[in-house]
């Protein structure tokens, strides 16, 4: 839930940017997510880029004998303030960038590798984000993500329906409703490879994506 919270309040985004700062450092990330980010981070190799670095909790997972340097993006200026103090200790040099993922600063075909975690639940236009990060990314280029997407029961998917308005309002623009793999498709990547995961419960699927430019 890292990227784009601009049209939600600042004082909400401010909020919500410092209670996720605490529960980053709670039983969920250490348990669930962190095993899942070094699964996922530690994969990556070349030039990389991060889309959506939140508070910058993958740095620490990149392996400096594969990946040459990071440029990280990240909208929004609260989280950017604690990924700024993680990238200094990252064991591999990270650029942070403050910028939006429809409209990244950078050259076609750019990028060996790119990770997104917990990102496209927040973006505006999924299709618009997830066609830019193709456009960076070198042909047969990797795309390593994990996000929360719709559940694959109808009634837990209506139920999300329904908690999808509080959880934007509250949560960083948060969608819990989204159908990311389907987009992922949508923008063109190939030799797609999926991995569903309920460490959480049903009502909140994690999907690990794997594919390439």
């Amino acid at each position: 839930m890292n990227q784009e919270r601009l049209s939600t309040p600042a004082p909400l985004r401010r909020l919500f940017a410092s209670y996720y700062e605490r529960m980053s450092q709670g039983t969920a990330e250490k348990t669930y997510m962190e095993p899942l980010r070094k699964k996922i981070v530690g994969q990556a190799a070349g030039l990389v880029l991060e889309v959506g670095a939140g508070n910058g909790l993958n740095f620490a997972c990149y392996d400096p004998e594969f990946v040459e340097r990071v440029e990280a993006t990240e909208l929004d200026s609260s989280m950017l303030s604690y990924a700024r103090t993680r990238a200094q200790s990252a064991p591999v040099s990270v650029t942070l960038t403050q910028a939006n993922v429809e409209q990244l600063p950078f050259a076609d075909a750019y990028f060996d590798s790119i990770v997104c975690t917990l990102v496209f639940c927040s973006v505006n236009n999924p299709l618009r984000g997830l066609q830019e990060m193709r456009r960076v990314l070198k042909p047969g280029g990797q795309l390593l993500m994990i996000e929360h997407v719709r559940a694959q029961k109808r009634m837990l998917a209506l139920l999300q329906d329904l908690i999808t308005p509080l959880t934007r309002l509250l949560l960083g623009n948060c969608h819990w409703n989204r159908s990311t793999v389907q987009t992922v498709q949508e923008a063109g990547f190939q030799d797609i490879r999926l991995e569903y995961l309920t460490p959480v419960g049903e009502l909140m699927p994690l999907v690990i994506i794997l594919a390439r430019g």
